[in-house]
C-alpha cells in the first residue's frame, strides 16, 4: 500500500526518477518543467526542503512499498488558514484511484497536521482527470484561474472548506 510521506532529503533520487520517467506524460496535461529543472534538481529539492523547514509549505511524496515515488502532493501556505494544493501522479497508476485517495488524505493532513481551514487547487480545463479528483474530494469550482497559476493554460480554481463535515469519496 503506497504511503504519503513528508518530503525528506533522502527522497531526492526517487523524486528525480519519478519526474524523469513521467516527464512526457506530465507535459501532455501540464506545462513541462523544462530542462533547467532536471539539470538543477538537487537545488530545487533543497529549496523545497528549506521552504518546508520555515513553514512556507508542506511537501509530500506518495511512496510505493519498493521505495518508488508514485506521486507528489504539495501544500503551499498562503495565509489565514488557506493553502494551495498541487499534485501529480505517475502514469503507471493513473486512473486507478491513487490521486483521489491521496488527495483525500492530503485534505485530512492539511487540517489536522497543518491547521489549514480552506484548501484551494487550480486545474487546467484540459486536465479532466485532475478536475475529477477534486470534485470527488468535495472541492467546488469558485472561478477562473489565471493562466499564470497553471502554466499558461486556462482553467478553474476549486476550493474546499476543511472545517465542514468531510464528504465521502464519490466513485
Amino acid at each position: 500500500m503506497p504511503e504519503l510521506q513528508l518530503l525528506r532529503a533522502d527522497h531526492g533520487a526517487a523524486i528525480l526518477a519519478f519526474e524523469t520517467l513521467n516527464r512526457a506524460y506530465f507535459a501532455a496535461s501540464v506545462t513541462d518543467r523544462g530542462d533547467e529543472f532536471f539539470e538543477h534538481f538537487a537545488e530545487q529539492h533543497r529549496a523545497r526542503m528549506a521552504e518546508q523547514d520555515c513553514g512556507e509549505g508542506a511537501y509530500y511524496v506518495l511512496v510505493a512499498e519498493d521505495g518508488r515515488v508514485l506521486g507528489r502532493f504539495n501544500l503551499v501556505f498562503v495565509g489565514d488558514g488557506v493553502a494551495n494544493l498541487g499534485y501529480r501522479v505517475a502514469e503507471e497508476v493513473a486512473g486507478q484511484g491513487v490521486a483521489t485517495a491521496a488527495v483525500h488524505e492530503m485534505c485530512r493532513l492539511a487540517a489536522s497536521r497543518h491547521g489549514v481551514t480552506t484548501l484551494k487547487a487550480a486545474a487546467a480545463t484540459t486536465n479532466a482527470a485532475s478536475r475529477r479528483v477534486l470534485l470527488k474530494n468535495g472541492f467546488t469550482p469558485v472561478g477562473p484561474a489565471d493562466p499564470a497559476d497553471i502554466g499558461g493554460k486556462t482553467g478553474t480554481w476549486y476550493e474546499r472548506d476543511l472545517t465542514a463535515r468531510p464528504r465521502p469519496i464519490i466513485g
